[in-house]
């Protein structure tokens, strides 16, 4: 059945909306609250993304997903927040924001106006806050495991109009969730979740949205905007995808019958509708919704962990009134009481939900899928100078009681900063011992490097990253270890050393060569000249100043080879520039060391790729060439992201294309990823990519079966 749009009847004042959707308790209006008070640091700390809506200088409307990480809105006052949108278009006058916890129904709504910008960097002054409640995440079923792929191609009446866009109708069709902005004509904005199922808006024809409006708590901020002003947008996700499509357009408020009953569910119909005529829509990845987990194992929060929203909502209520606050304390202190309200709250949901004609709802999901890229959290405790040109930094969990960092000595890490807003990864060794609650990493200066221009420059004790790892198959056994190193290269080295000299047991001996260009540049120097003194016939340790000395060739090698202690059982660990590290291997080659006694260390950051898709794309995964899932990776986002977030277990390690661990074998398609990167000439032969850096530019068949020997 076709519709005309211009024959709906449209409601065109806020009287006729309230005859529909009633007017709002008071209560409702007593919850909200002009700043941030304790419960909602709280939410903001640990909520990794938000919805966001702005309007640009140019009066365009805009709704997008921020953050990626739990804290990533930084409170500067209780009216005052600041966070990085890398989104197009500078937010100019009122914006809006919805906060998510990853697991939980009800949400933050936070409304206010920008009141600066530096580069990526927006100023927001709070006018309003209060906790949203939990229908409309709980009508997308938003956190239950990832469903099944979505439909194909989707037929659309007409032959031209926005939604005909790449990928944008089947999106829509399998969307249950979006983030909906409207704004008035006196300077306030809303942005409010909407939830629906299977899918929360409907495709009228390649121009035309239809969105069924629900009975819920009678605010309807939304609707009474419309009236005033018909521009909005919104942002819809996919559980399972990080991708996020984005549309704008004008939108009229509806009471059809006719529309509103091909909306019902068992029966019972919206009393309204939201048709929306759309002017722009596309899907892009995010980098926001894939660093945010929010469907990935581990992020989401149980009842132990999770800021309360039902008692935050209650002491927002209860701020005004002095008894009833007293009420809220009383309440909270009595054992299990805090669940007793939650269990009555959950019950109240479904009691509504069900009125509208939904089955089977539940408050909470149930435990996502498996996979993930986790992230642990950790805060810089100290920026130690080891060098000019080198620093350490000293890192631990966030939080007061810290974990120890374990992993095998010559491990790395990898390390996740924002800066500018983007999400920046990599890989550094560990120069510290495992299983210590500090960790340390040391980063030597780049002329250029973002990262490490970063680190040396920007970072301060206090300043939050994050960590993976560890990865890497370059780690020290119990043998004599001989080891080689140039410059940096050291730092894996150090972590050895540290910790066998650590353990008076432990026996072997340990040499080290290693080559600097100059003395100020070595190092851990004073360090290690004191181990060595602490330690004689256990450590022995051989500089080379190439000022000094000259380059360190083959003959010098073999010079302080033939010096050494007889080591028979010894093992060889190599970690420089790859002239250096080829020279050493050709050395002990022609010594008759076996291969399986030398181990190199090659640090491949991948740098930038080449081609990149500019449309979603179809990934097939199979195991030995059994069928795992066909996922859809949206423009801009990598195999494992996609492959992660819904679900499948793809192989993965550092995630920059250093380690080989989401190497994957392309059965069918064309792969673009970053150059250069840690795969043989061998491994590209036979057909392997990177998963961690690879994104598809067609179709694709993956086999994640482990490789067998070339």
């Amino acid at each position: 059945m076709s519709w005309d749009n211009k024959t709906l009847n449209r409601l065109s004042t806020a009287a006729e909306v309230e005859a529909v959707v009633g007017r709002p308790a008071p209560m409702i209006a007593r919850k909200e609250i002009s700043a941030l008070d304790a419960g909602c640091r709280a939410i903001l700390d640990r909520c990794p993304a938000a919805a966001f809506g702005y309007r640009d200088v140019g009066g365009t409307s805009r709704t997008t997903f921020i953050g990626g990480a739990p804290g990533f809105v930084r409170v500067l006052s209780a009216t005052r927040i600041s966070f990085f949108l890398t989104e197009p278009g500078e937010p100019y006058g009122p914006v809006s924001f919805f906060f998510l916890l990853p697991g939980v129904g009800e949400v933050l709504r936070v409304n206010g106006s920008v009141t600066g910008r530096k580069g990526t960097c927006v100023t927001v002054g709070v006018e309003q806050a209060y906790v949203h409640c939990a229908q409309a995440i709980m009508r997308s079923r938003l956190w239950q495991p990832p469903p099944a792929p979505g439909p194909g191609p989707v037929a659309l009446a007409g032959d031209d109009g926005p939604l005909h866009g790449p990928g944008v109708g089947q999106f829509l069709a399998a969307a249950p969730f979006l983030a909906l902005s409207t704004w008035d004509s006196v300077g306030g904005s809303d942005t409010s979740p909407r939830g629906d199922q299977p899918a929360v808006t409907r495709i009228l024809d390649g121009r035309t949205l239809v969105i069924a409006d629900r009975r819920g708590n009678k605010r309807a901020d939304a609707l009474h905007n419309l009236v005033d002003d018909d521009r909005l947008s919104f942002a819809a996700l996919v559980p399972g995808r990080s991708g996020v499509l984005h549309v704008r357009g004008r939108g009229a408020i509806t009471d059809d019958a006719a529309l509103l009953a091909t909306m019902a569910l068992r029966g019972m119909p919206p009393h309204l509708a939201l048709v929306i005529d759309v002017e722009h829509a596309e899907v892009s990845g995010s980098d926001a919704v894939a660093r945010a987990q929010l469907w990935s194992p581990g992020t989401h929060l149980d009842r132990d962990t999770a800021p309360d929203l039902v008692a935050i909502a209650g002491a927002h209520l209860a701020g005004e009134s002095a008894a009833a606050s007293r009420l809220v304390k009383v309440i909270k202190a009595i054992p299990g009481m805090s669940r007793l309200l939650r269990r009555a709250m959950n019950r109240a949901y479904r009691s509504g939900l069900g009125r509208e004609g939904y089955a089977d709802i539940e408050p909470g999901g149930e435990e996502p899928a498996a996979g993930g890229l986790s992230e642990r959290p950790v805060r810089v405790v100290e920026v130690r100078r080891e060098t000019p040109g080198t620093v350490t930094l000293v890192l631990a969990d966030v939080g007061p009681t810290p974990g120890s960092f374990d992993f095998r000595p010559g491990q790395f890490f990898t390390l996740i900063a924002d800066i500018d807003g983007r999400p920046v990864r990599r890989a550094y060794s560990a120069s510290s011992a495992p299983g210590s609650p500090r960790l340390e990493v040391t980063v030597k200066h780049v002329d250029g490097g973002h990262f490490s221009g970063h680190v040396h420059h920007g970072l301060r004790a206090g300043d939050r990253l994050a960590v993976r790892g560890p990865s890497g198959s370059f780690h020290a056994g119990p043998h004599p270890l001989v080891l080689v190193a140039a410059g940096s290269g050291v730092t894996p080295m150090m972590s050895m050393i540290r910790t066998r000299l650590a353990d008076r047991a432990e026996g072997g001996r340990i040499d080290l060569l290693y080559s600097s260009r100059r003395a100020e540049e070595i190092i851990f120097a004073s360090e290690l000249s004191q181990l060595e003194r602490e330690n004689p016939g256990r450590l022995s340790v051989t500089h080379v100043l190439t000022e000094r000395d000259g380059r360190l060739g083959a003959e010098g090698v073999r010079r302080w080879l033939d010096h050494l202690v007889p080591t028979d059982g010894a093992h060889y660990y190599l970690c420089g520039p790859e002239p250096l590290m080829d020279v050493v291997h050709a050395v002990l080659t022609e010594l008759a060391v076996t291969g399986e006694r030398v181990h190199r260390e090659r640090y491949t950051s991948a740098g930038n790729g080449g081609k990149t898709a500019t449309v979603p794309q179809e990934m097939t995964v199979e195991q030995g060439g059994r069928p795992l899932g066909t996922v859809v990776v949206d423009p801009g986002q990598t195999l494992l992201d996609a492959g992660l977030a819904a679900g499948l277990p793809m192989p993965h390690s550092c995630t920059v294309g250093s380690c080989g661990e989401c190497m994957v074998r392309l059965r069918d398609g064309d792969v673009a990823q970053n150059e250069p990167n840690c795969l043989t000439p061998q491994q590209r032969a036979a057909g392997y990519v990177l998963a961690c850096i690879g994104c598809p530019l067609s179709k694709v068949t993956l086999d994640i079966a482990e490789p067998g020997p070339e």
